[in-house]
């Protein structure tokens, strides 16, 4: 067994190692208390800060031409696949497009749903050189469809100003431009209203 001395000498080393913030005074105060409360001192791990992927500006994507489609492959045929493709989404969307299912319904869908692959003609334009012109739907933009013809020239028409009908399974939808402009993504989140005053 150790001495009375060696044990006091082995608490003051332990207590001097296990409290390592507190001076010799305040530990020999403590004891006079005969009441020592233990603590840990964990070392503070410092936080990683995650760095952020930061993908391309506008500026960057435009000159990068990432949006840009190549002359060879600005051909109506390639893209009536996509057609296929949309139109059978839009049955889906729309429960098979029946004949008793009311057309509001059908229109509200439509305004909200993604519009890449249909094929669409502009009915009635401010400028006439617009009017007449159909063709699928390559890529839809704020302010703009871009649009591949039956004649392999993509065209690019404003949505202001312009109304564009829009065909299937026997149903039209008429489409406009002018309350229109918005991308595609913010279109699924807005409420159209069904009433209110249409121009051009």
């Amino acid at each position: 067994p150790q001495g009375s001395e060696e044990a006091k000498a082995f608490v003051n080393a332990f207590l001097k190692h296990s409290m390592p913030k507190m001076k010799d005074e305040a530990i020999q105060d403590i004891l006079t208390r005969k009441a020592v409360v233990l603590e840990h001192y964990s070392k503070k791990k410092t936080k990683q800060k995650k760095k952020k992927t930061k993908g391309f500006t506008a500026k960057q994507r435009r000159e990068m031409r990432l949006f840009e489609i190549e002359p060879e492959q600005q051909r109506y045929a390639i893209f009536l696949p996509l057609h296929e493709l949309w139109k059978q989404y839009i049955r889906d969307l729309c429960h098979g497009l029946k004949p008793d299912v009311q057309p509001h319904v059908i229109q509200g869908k439509l305004l909200k749903a993604d519009l890449h692959g249909a094929i669409v003609t502009v009915t009635k334009s401010k400028c006439p050189s617009y009017v007449g012109i159909t063709g699928i739907i390559l890529q839809e933009f704020k302010h703009v469809f871009k649009i591949i013809t039956k004649e392999d020239k993509l065209k690019v028409v404003p949505k202001l100003n312009n109304v564009f009908s829009l065909e299937i399974d026997g149903f039209i939808s008429y489409i406009y431009g002018s309350k229109f402009q918005l991308r595609a993504s913010e279109r699924s989140a807005k409420k159209f209203k069904l009433k209110g005053t249409i121009d051009l």
